[in-house]
């Protein structure tokens, strides 16, 4: 049986601009669910966020994966159009996905 390819996308603004959501989640959300997520053997996990090139979520990133977890819900307004629209023609391909 092979492995369930997840990507867990993450704003990850919140945990660097707020010292107690920091507490919460040192290592941001994105952090928290792949590591919950990574103990189980069913799961290849990688992690994208919003200030990383192309907001982690290049052609290689989003070809390899099987479930886009998306986490925001301060800076939707600052994905450009184009990432979004490579997600959404992942998910009619097939992609599954989970906000």
């Amino acid at each position: 049986m092979s492995k369930v390819n997840v990507t867990i996308w993450n704003e990850y603004l919140h945990e660097v601009t707020s010292e107690r959501i920091a507490k919460v989640y040192p290592k941001g959300i994105h952090g928290a669910i792949a590591e919950m997520l990574g103990r189980d053997n069913e799961y290849n996990i990688t992690t994208a966020t919003l200030e990383m090139p192309e907001c982690g979520l290049t052609d290689e990133v989003l070809e390899g994966t099987d479930v886009l977890i998306w986490w925001g819900h301060q800076a939707h307004n600052r994905v450009p159009d184009e990432i979004a629209e490579k997600v959404r023609q992942r998910v009619l391909a097939g992609m599954g996905f989970i906000v």
